[in-house]
């Protein structure tokens, strides 16, 4: 990946409560997964998803697409990866984010994912991210020199 690209490596272990009597991580707590590698994302360019909430400024995902390749085991160490594709968000006129994930243990590839997020003010309608509000260091990523 390219080292200009807005992105970010987490680390989790699979916990007990999100397997099944197999042992096995179940479809849905992938999704906890995601969502915690994007807030993280969010976080490695300064930027706290609490206080865009604070300031109105909302995301809800209006896409979610896995593709499972491999299971995930209990207490299996996982890296998620997610990076955004900053191109939808120029298409878009800054109103949404999307990003693609890869969940590894190890050299496995066990799931690639992608969401589309819209960003909404507290009414739900939708309002383009707000200059700056995602982090400087996203913005100037973003737009290239």
């Amino acid at each position: 990946m390219n080292s200009g690209e807005i992105q970010h490596t987490i680390q989790t272990r699979v916990r007990y409560s999100e397997c099944d009597p197999q042992n096995v991580a179940h479809h849905s707590a992938y999704i906890i997964w995601l969502e915690m590698a994007r807030t993280e994302l969010l976080r490695k360019y300064g930027v706290a998803y609490r206080d865009l909430e604070a300031r109105g400024i909302l995301f809800v995902v209006v896409r979610l697409n896995i593709r499972y390749r491999r299971p995930a085991f209990y207490d299996d160490v996982l890296d998620i990866h997610v990076r955004e594709l900053v191109e939808a968000r120029e298409k878009s006129g800054g109103i949404k984010l999307e990003h693609a994930y890869e969940i590894r243990r190890g050299n496995q590839v066990l799931a690639q994912a992608e969401t589309t997020l819209a960003c909404v003010d507290r009414n739900g309608r939708l309002q383009r991210v707000p200059n700056g509000a995602l982090g400087t260091d996203l913005v100037e990523n973003v737009r290239p020199a």
